[in-house]
C-alpha cells in the first residue's frame, strides 16, 4: 500500500524530489506519489495504469501564521483504510459502498508549526486535504493563499467553463456559475475574464485518459474554491474575489484550530465511465444534522420559465396548479413578485387550493439585497436570521414545503455561511431548499438533509432569452452528465414542449431540438426536484405519448450507468429508478448522423421495453422495442434528436 523510498525524479521546475511515499488504489490501478522537492516544498504525482495523469504538482498554503508551502520536513507518515456504506435518496444512486487506502502525513513547518496533508486512494478516485493542529497557543488561521496546483501533461485537453468577473452581467449579479464551457481547449488556453475557471473541471489526457477535479465538504467554516489559468503549467487552488457580494466579506477563509478544509477530489479512468458515475463528492462527507420532517422529492410546474413577469397573479398560479395536478406532479413554484402582486393573504388562498388539489407549493426569494441591483422581490428577508426565521415559521403555517432562493453573490466564506443558515432554519420548519443563481453544491446533498438541488449552469432560462442558447442546447445538454451534473445536483429546469417560447407557443424564440431530444433531457439531468418547464397547453398541443411520459417520469435513482458518448458531441445513459424500472436517454449533438450499437446489460433478450423517439416524418410516438441481444441495441441519432427507452 505505501513505500518510502528516496529517489531522484525531475520536477517540472527541473529540481530533483528527495524521497517518495506511494499508495495505490484497492485495485492497484490508481497509484498516488507523494515528495518533498530539495526546497522543502510538498509535491504529489498520480498514475493510472501505469500513465501519468498528473506530474508533480504543489501542494500546500501560506497562511497569516506561517508558510506552509516550503521549508517542510516530513515528521510521520500513517497509512489505513476506509470503509463506508450509506444509502442516499438524492443522487445517483440510493446505495454506495466507498473503500480507500488512506495516507496521513504530518510535516513541521518551523516555530513549532506544523500541518498535516490526508489522502484517501480509492478505485478511480483520490481526494486530499489540510488538517491544522493547535500549536503555540494559536487557536486561528486565515489562509491567505493555497499553493494546491494540478499539472497535467502538455498534450491534455480541457472541457472548461470560466469564473466571470465580479459585480457584472444582469442587475451585476454574476459570478454565478453560469458561462459557456469550451469542449477539447487546448491546456494553455486562457480564461475568458482572466480569473480561470470554476468547479468542476474535466480534461482529457491522451488518447483515452480523463480526469474530474472538484471539491467537497465546503460548509460556513470556508470559501468555495476555483481554479487559476495555467500557470507554468499549473493549475492552482484560487479563493474568491475581494469584489465578490459587493465587497462584503474577507475573500480568504479563516478557520478555528485544530481545523480542516475542504477536500479536493480527482476521479480518473482510461473511459468516461467513472466520470459519470463518480461518487466521490458525497464519499468524503457525513449529514450535518437529521432532517425534522420528511423531504419530498418531485415534479413540478412553474409559469415564470415560459409565461414569464406577467404570470405572477392569482388567476394565472391557479392555472398552474391545475396543470400540476393533471400531470400528477407533487409541486408548483410560485416565482419572483409573488408578494407584490399576490401578497401574502392571497397566497395563502392559492396554498390552501393548492392542497386541495394534492399539490405542494414552493416559493422563491431573494438571497438579499445588497450585493446586487435585483428589483425582483421578496427581498432581503433570507439574508438575516430575524426576518428569515420569521418567514419560515410563516412559511410551515401555511403548508409550503420548499423554497427556491435566488441571485447570491459569490463564493467567500461569508456567502457559504448564508447557505447553511438558509438550510439549517429551513430544516426547522420542514421547509426543503433549492438555489438558483448560486454557486454550485460541494457535498451537499449528504451534508444538507433538506438541500434538493442548485442550478449553477447555463440553465433553461435561457432558452427564452436568446435564440443563440437555442442554437447550442444540444452541444450544452451533452456536456452536462460529464462534468457539471457529474459533480452534483443539477436543478435545471428544463423539458420543454412548446415549439416556441412564449405564452402562446406562437413567438418568442425557436426551440431547435426534438420532442424526444426533451424526454431525454429529463432523465440525463439529474436532481431530486425537477421544475420542468412545461406548460398548460402542452396537454393538447404536444404529442400525446410525449405527456403520457412526463405524467410518469422519476426524479430519484437507484442506479446509473454510462452507456457511451463523448463531451460535446453525444451522451447514452441509464438510470434504474427507485420503482425499479430503467431508462435509458440519449442526445446528440452531432452534425452527423450516429448509428449507434449499444450495450444495454440492464435488458434481457427477449424483453419487451417501450422506445420514445422521432422518425423525423411524424410527432414523437412511443413503440414497442423487442430485444434481440442487449449487448447489440442499435439505434441512429441524429443532431439535436434524442430516445429513451423505458423497460420494466
Amino acid at each position: 500500500m505505501k513505500l518510502r523510498t528516496y529517489v531522484f525524479g525531475v520536477l517540472g521546475g527541473g529540481a530533483l524530489a528527495t524521497s517518495a511515499a506511494t499508495v495505490s488504489s484497492p485495485d492497484g490501478r490508481l497509484v498516488l506519489t507523494t515528495s518533498l522537492s530539495p526546497e522543502g516544498s510538498p509535491l504529489y504525482s498520480v498514475n493510472y495504469d501505469g500513465k501519468a495523469i498528473l506530474l508533480d504538482s504543489p501542494l500546500g498554503f501560506i497562511s497569516n501564521v506561517g508558510d506552509f508551502s516550503k521549508d517542510l520536513t516530513l515528521l510521520k507518515e500513517k497509512t489505513g483504510t476506509v470503509e463506508k456504506s450509506y444509502t442516499q435518496t438524492k443522487i445517483k444512486k440510493s446505495h454506495i459502498d466507498w473503500t480507500a487506502n488512506t495516507l496521513t502525513e504530518e510535516y513541521n513547518a518551523g516555530n513549532g508549526l506544523k500541518m498535516s496533508i490526508e489522502w484517501q486512494v480509492g478505485n478511480n478516485d483520490l481526494a486530499f486535504r489540510y488538517i491544522i493542529p493547535v500549536e503555540n497557543k494559536t487557536r486561528s488561521m486565515i489562509i491567505e493563499k493555497e499553493v494546491s496546483g494540478f499539472r497535467f501533461p502538455d498534450f491534455t485537453t480541457t472541457f472548461l467553463t470560466p469564473q466571470s468577473d465580479a459585480m457584472i452581467g444582469w442587475k451585476r449579479t454574476k459570478p454565478s456559475y453560469e458561462e459557456f464551457y469550451k469542449a477539447d481547449a487546448p491546456l494553455s488556453e486562457a480564461s475568458q475574464y482572466g480569473h480561470g475557471f470554476t468547479f468542476p473541471a474535466l480534461f482529457h489526457i491522451g488518447e483515452n485518459e480523463w480526469a474530474l477535479l472538484t471539491e467537497t465538504g465546503v460548509d460556513g467554516y470556508f470559501c468555495g474554491s476555483r481554479l487559476s489559468d495555467n500557470n507554468n503549467g499549473v493549475f492552482q487552488i484560487e479563493y474568491p474575489m475581494p469584489e465578490e457580494n459587493n465587497g462584503n466579506g474577507s475573500a480568504s477563509p479563516a478557520i478555528s484550530l485544530p481545523g480542516k478544509t475542504p477536500w479536493r477530489t480527482i476521479t480518473i479512468g482510461s473511459t468516461l465511465k467513472p466520470i459519470v458515475e463518480t461518487t466521490i463528492p458525497w464519499n468524503l462527507v457525513e449529514p450535518l444534522y437529521e432532517a425534522d420532517y420528511e423531504v419530498n422529492p418531485g415534479r413540478g410546474t412553474w409559469s415564470w420559465i415560459i409565461w414569464q413577469d406577467n404570470s405572477m397573479n392569482y388567476d394565472d398560479q391557479i392555472k398552474y396548479i391545475d396543470f400540476a395536478a393533471d400531470m400528477g406532479y407533487e409541486h408548483v413554484l410560485v416565482d419572483a413578485w409573488w408578494d407584490k402582486n399576490i401578497g401574502k393573504e392571497g397566497l395563502e388562498k392559492l396554498a390552501e387550493y393548492a392542497s386541495s388539489k394534492g399539490v405542494n407549493l414552493l416559493l422563491w426569494y431573494s438571497s438579499s439585497g445588497w450585493w446586487n441591483d435585483i428589483e425582483q422581490s421578496p427581498t432581503n428577508i433570507m439574508s438575516r436570521p430575524i426576518p428569515r426565521k420569521a418567514e419560515m415559521k410563516w412559511l410551515e403555517s401555511i403548508g409550503v414545503k420548499g423554497i427556491k432562493v435566488d441571485f447570491f453573490g459569490g463564493d467567500k466564506q461569508e456567502t457559504m455561511r448564508l447557505y447553511e443558515d438558509i438550510l439549517s432554519d429551513a430544516n426547522d420548519h420542514g421547509i426543503s431548499v433549492i438555489f438558483h443563481g448560486c454557486t454550485m453544491p460541494r457535498g451537499w446533498e449528504r451534508m444538507y438533509p433538506n438541500y434538493v438541488g442548485s442550478e449553477a449552469v447555463l440553465a433553461s432560462e435561457n432558452l427564452v432569452f436568446g435564440q443563440d442558447f437555442c442554437d447550442m442546447e444540444d452541444f450544452n445538454a451533452t456536456l452536462h452528465p460529464f462534468i457539471r451534473n457529474a459533480a452534483g445536483v443539477m436543478e435545471y429546469g428544463g423539458t420543454v414542449l412548446n415549439k416556441r417560447l412564449n405564452r402562446g407557443n406562437d413567438g418568442g424564440t425557436t426551440r431547435r431540438t426534438t420532442d424526444a431530444f426533451q424526454l431525454a433531457t429529463s432523465i440525463l439531468f439529474q436532481n431530486p426536484v425537477q421544475n420542468f418547464a412545461l406548460a398548460p397547453n402542452n396537454l393538447t398541443d404536444a404529442p400525446a405519448d410525449a405527456i403520457d411520459f412526463m405524467k410518469n417520469v422519476p426524479t430519484t435513482w437507484d442506479d446509473t450507468v454510462f452507456i457511451e458518448g463523448y463531451p460535446g458531441k453525444y451522451i447514452v445513459l441509464a438510470r434504474k429508478a427507485t420503482n425499479g424500472k430503467w431508462y435509458i436517454a440519449g442526445v446528440s449533438a452531432d452534425k452527423n448522423p450516429l448509428k449507434l450499437t449499444l450495450d444495454l446489460p440492464m435488458l434481457a433478450k427477449g424483453q419487451e421495453v417501450k422506445l420514445y423517439a422521432e422518425d423525423g416524418k411524424t410527432p414523437l410516438a412511443a413503440k414497442t422495442l423487442k430485444i434481440k441481444d442487449p449487448g447489440k441495441v442499435q439505434l441512429t441519432l441524429t443532431k439535436r434528436d434524442g430516445f429513451v427507452i423505458v423497460a420494466e
